[in-house]
């Protein structure tokens, strides 16, 4: 039977002190406790490990051989139970996150930078994919969470609200429109409006296009011809708008700009998680809340 870890460390104090009151004064117990201890650890390994009189205390040849090659094991154990707490913690591991192209502007690279400069044992990788079909991929475990724009449907999943932000549109500098710091809906619905397809994000397409349900003459909808195009090619005209969250405004093609449109409601970004969570998931959510506090993407 192996030693109880506790003995074997009074033991290597005592290696090192070889006077039993010394060394019990330096570990906080009474010295016949310590030589209780030390009793019961020679027993445990058959051998005598000390060489006791009325003055002195010497190591056998079993208790040096002890006192070189317990400390490396010692350190081994430490290091496997901080492993054990890091993995208990959720700070250990892999993680996959799945987010949609339109998410990626700001958050998604904010939150995995925290993972990885927060969580040192966590190696995280993050992939892009079609709206659709991440809930789905988190809730068969084929990844660990998801950001999406918009509470996206999907069983076995929870979703926790991350960030709001102001819908507004996305235009040309010289777009008649640039010149006011806020757009009016009816005025944004005068003019080509493009939407994201809504095979790509059913969710949001239907509330972008829902703004424009009251006005009148009904605006003309297009979607682009690719689905992502990071030169936004089709609002270089001068005249097409692209309803937008703010996040837009930060990642902005050169020659175009963003403006919010008046009395238009938020936009949502959701972290996707399984219905049950093991540590790593609640340490996602835990970092993911933390920076939506101090980012300040929600209200207070």
């Amino acid at each position: 039977m192996a030693p109880d870890t506790v003995s074997l460390r009074y033991f290597l104090v005592l290696a090192q002190e070889l006077n039993f009151t010394r060394a019990a004064a330096r570990i906080g117990i009474a010295q016949p406790a310590l030589s209780a201890r030390m009793r019961r650890l020679e027993a445990q390994l058959g051998t005598a490990l000390l060489v006791r009189d009325t003055r002195s205390v010497e190591l056998t040849t079993a208790g040096t051989a002890l006192a070189e090659s317990a400390p490396p094991a010692l350190a081994a154990l430490d290091r496997a139970w901080d492993t054990a707490r890091s993995a208990a913690a959720g700070e250990l591991g892999t993680l996959r996150i799945g987010y949609s192209l339109s998410a990626g502007a700001e958050t998604v690279p904010a939150l995995v930078d925290r993972l990885i400069r927060d969580n040192s044992g966590l190696e995280v990788g993050a992939v892009p994919m079609a709206t659709p079909e991440i809930s789905p991929a988190v809730a068969d475990g084929r990844i660990d969470a998801g950001i999406t724009r918009g509470e996206q449907p999907g069983r076995g999943v929870r979703r926790f609200l991350l960030r709001r932000a102001r819908i507004g549109v996305q235009l040309a500098q010289h777009h008649p429109l640039a010149e006011h710091p806020e757009i009016e809906i009816a005025d944004a619905a005068a003019y080509p409006l493009r939407l994201p397809a809504r095979a790509a994000n059913p969710v949001i397409h239907d509330q972008l296009s829902a703004l424009f349900r009251d006005t009148r003459p009904h605006p003309r909808f297009h979607t682009p011809a690719v689905s992502f195009d990071m030169s936004q090619r089709d609002l270089r005209d001068g005249v097409t708008l692209a309803p937008a969250g703010e996040a837009a405004a930060t990642a902005q093609p050169a020659g175009l700009t963003w403006r919010p449109l008046r009395g238009a409601p938020s936009l949502t970004i959701h972290l996707v998680l399984p219905r049950e969570q093991s540590p790593l998931h609640r340490r996602i959510r835990a970092v993911a809340k933390t920076l939506a506090h101090e980012l300040h993407w929600l209200p207070d």
